[in-house]
């Protein structure tokens, strides 16, 4: 998959973005509510620690589970060269009884968060999924009802892409593409580096929210 991390500071930047994405999307949002845990296994004698994540869909009537194993970051002269994070995603859905199953086989909690936000999934040169969410951290073990914010006014928006060895580089360029329309509103960078909004950022969310979106994009 092809990663972009991007930081939104206000929410007036928030709802130019919304606008922004749903003209260039033409779908409706998402709602998005995931409970999100990351499991450790217990370090062992020979054997080399892994670490996997179970979402909890809570958006849906009835919550799904999925297991998502992240792999590294994609290194070399070849990734130095392009704007986007690529990383090997594996993802299976489980019923719900698989943080049990993982607690079983000797993985521990390490830490949970609730996203919380928004969605876009939409089709152009590539199968693309936009998400804007708050993090939020809970009070106690699994309280999502009573999780706040843990950077209140700044929301993450991560824009992912699949790709394969046959349709990587057509991948890179509708991702890079597309992202070019938010630079109005956001700086382009991978993770790690460091992100914010851009001086016109204030006037582009201005112009934005005062056409209602209707402007040509």
């Amino acid at each position: 998959l092809t990663f972009f991390f991007l930081w939104v500071c206000t929410m007036q930047h928030v709802e130019a973005l919304e606008v922004l994405l749903q003209g260039l999307s033409g779908v409706p949002k998402e709602r998005v509510r995931v409970h999100e845990l990351c499991l450790k296994s217990v370090p062992m004698l020979g054997a080399v620690p892994s670490e996997v994540r179970l979402l909890c869909d809570l958006a849906q009537p009835t919550p799904s589970w999925t297991i998502r194993h992240v792999g590294g970051a994609m290194r070399g002269a070849g990734a130095e060269q392009i704007s986007i994070l690529v990383r090997t995603i594996v993802e299976s859905k489980a019923s719900s009884n698989v943080l049990r199953y993982f607690y079983g086989i000797g993985y521990k909690l390490d830490h949970e968060i609730l996203k919380v936000g928004f969605a876009f999934r939409f089709q152009r040169g590539a199968q693309f999924t936009v998400t804007v969410t708050s993090a939020n951290k809970m009070p106690k073990l699994h309280a999502t009802d009573e999780a706040v914010q843990v950077t209140p006014g700044i929301q993450l928006v991560e824009i992912t892409a699949p790709a394969a060895a046959n349709n990587y580089n057509d991948v890179v360029s509708a991702v890079t593409s597309f992202c070019e329309y938010l630079a109005p509103l956001l700086h382009l960078s991978k993770p790690g580096n460091s992100t914010g909004i851009v001086p016109t950022a204030g006037a582009a969310a201005a112009s934005l929210m005062s056409s209602g979106g209707a402007k040509t994009l």
